[in-house]
């Protein structure tokens, strides 16, 4: 066992001792004021936190890009990308040191404001916007991410597929984000990587590479492990479930299939690069298969 997966799984006992600490102290009505009763919890912290700084000092973690073919069609734009910044997430844990949120940008009509949500047969055009206040929380499907194909970036093999979690509400306005922030992505993180990720699939696309797909809709998907897929096969849709603010395609590539123990890799989508912070692109339809590595 690696020492980086071994400060994981030290990092989630901790965090349960603390918790058990808390209950224990509310039910027999001791103190909490107790100094003792926070050092699990100060310990869980400073082990978070020298996970999450230590990049890809491993013999040979640093690689060079990878291209691979994208995981979505259509019109997307990026957010949290390794264009702008690395690790892009803020942390290295979970492998996300090259990490890439994608969101649904589908056409405006002109008529709407940005930012609006114009229903129609088909479903939403535009993705709403991040609220101050209210609405607090908005129904994962009218999001224009929700449901969408995601696919297969290469030839590979199915390592991890796991799509029963839900699909939550969205997390988009200032009271669901510090909520997140403060309760529930501690909870999840106790829970281990695949609370985290929520539904998701590793690939293992060779040479030591391995594609990980995060926040998928739960029921989903159409491959399990074993399974050999192609590129631009259909894998799953993009949903909202795990450690997500909104639907949205979680992308990275990684040197291992256990985000608890990977370092990350950079990519490049063929075609379309690594798109920046905001930074609107389109996949092909149809592209061509893309190498493994």
């Amino acid at each position: 066992m690696s020492i980086r997966k071994t400060a994981m799984i030290l990092f989630r006992a901790l965090l349960l001792t603390f918790f058990a600490v808390v209950i224990g102290n509310r039910l027999a009505d001791f103190p909490i004021s107790r100094w003792w009763t926070f050092l699990p919890l100060a310990a869980a912290l400073a082990i978070g936190v020298a996970v999450s700084l230590s990049g890809n000092r491993r013999k040979g973690a640093d690689r060079a890009s990878v291209e691979v073919g994208p995981p979505v069609r259509g019109r997307w734009s990026a957010l949290n990308s390794p264009a702008d910044k690395v690790p892009s997430h803020g942390t290295h844990a979970y492998g996300q040191t090259y990490a890439i949120d994608i969101v649904a940008e589908p056409e405006a009509t002109g008529a709407e404001p940005e930012g609006t949500v114009a229903e129609s047969e088909d479903g939403p055009r535009t993705r709403p916007g991040f609220a101050v206040l209210w609405p607090v929380v908005r129904r994962p499907r009218i999001f224009p991410a929700f449901d969408e194909p995601v696919y297969a970036v290469a030839d590979a093999t199915v390592v991890h597929a796991s799509d029963w979690r839900r699909d939550h509400l969205s997390r988009n306005s200032w009271p669901a984000l510090v909520y997140l922030m403060l309760v529930e992505a501690g909870v999840r993180d106790t829970g281990g990587a695949a609370w985290i990720t929520g539904n998701h699939v590793v690939l293992d696309l060779g040479d030591g590479v391995y594609a990980m797909y995060a926040h998928l809709r739960r029921g989903s998907l159409t491959v399990r492990p074993g399974d050999r897929v192609r590129a631009g096969q259909q894998i799953a849709r993009c949903g909202n479930s795990g450690n997500s603010t909104e639907p949205h395609v979680h992308f990275q590539l990684m040197d291992g299939p256990d985000p608890d123990s990977a370092r990350g890799i950079p990519f490049s989508w063929q075609g379309i690069g690594v798109p920046a912070n905001g930074e609107t692109f389109t996949a092909a339809e149809t592209p061509s298969a893309a190498p493994g590595a």
